[in-house]
């Protein structure tokens, strides 16, 4: 059995200006980095200028190294008009056989949705990149009103039920990242084109 940490990446999706994706980023990462069998990193899409015809770049090198080099994902992401945000799309579809045998989670937030529309739309998008999404999810409805921009829940009963959504959120995450990591290792997987 592989005794390494798991490596997380943990992608902030949004990069509108005025994005709340990093306030709802910096509550998973605090979670996640409480957990000991994760080492973490946080790929902020405001971070790299990807180019729009997918095409080589330095910044698609350094976010398709990045991804290869995960375990596991957890995407924080907001929903836009019923979707996900051109950002994350364009970032998963720069990158591609590195997503697959991978599990990913997700920490959406949103308004009456909590963001849960665009979780189920990256669903599909991930069972075509080969790639495994736990069943969990954590969402947060109106989150301007329960998240501070420091990433702290300002409400007693949020905070309780977030927190325990994420738990399990995590656990799923865990199982899956160790499983598929040892097959990864033991077993070839041939994805069909």
């Amino acid at each position: 059995m592989n005794t390494h940490p798991l490596r997380l990446a943990l992608i902030i999706a949004s990069t509108r200006q005025g994005r709340f994706g990093e306030a709802v980023g910096r509550w998973a990462a605090g979670l996640a980095r409480a957990r000991p069998e994760y080492a973490i990193d946080t790929i902020d899409l405001a971070e790299f200028a990807l180019p729009t015809d997918l095409g080589d770049s330095a910044e698609t090198r350094e976010l398709t190294e990045r991804v290869g080099a995960a375990d596991a994902f957890l995407i924080v992401t907001c929903e836009y008009n019923h979707g996900y945000p051109a950002s994350l799309k364009l970032a998963v579809d720069s990158v591609r056989e590195e997503w697959a045998t991978k599990p990913v989670g997700f920490v959406c937030y949103g308004g009456v949705a909590g963001g849960l529309r665009a979780v189920e739309q990256l669903r599909q998008v991930f069972a075509e990149l080969h790639a495994v999404t736990v069943r969990d999810t954590v969402s947060f409805h109106f989150p301007h009103t329960r998240v501070d921009p420091d990433g702290r829940v300002n409400d007693p009963a949020t905070a309780e039920a977030a927190e325990t959504a994420a738990r399990t959120l995590f656990d799923q995450l865990t199982w899956w990242a160790t499983a598929l990591r040892e097959a990864r290792g033991t077993l070839p997987y041939a994805p069909t084109p």
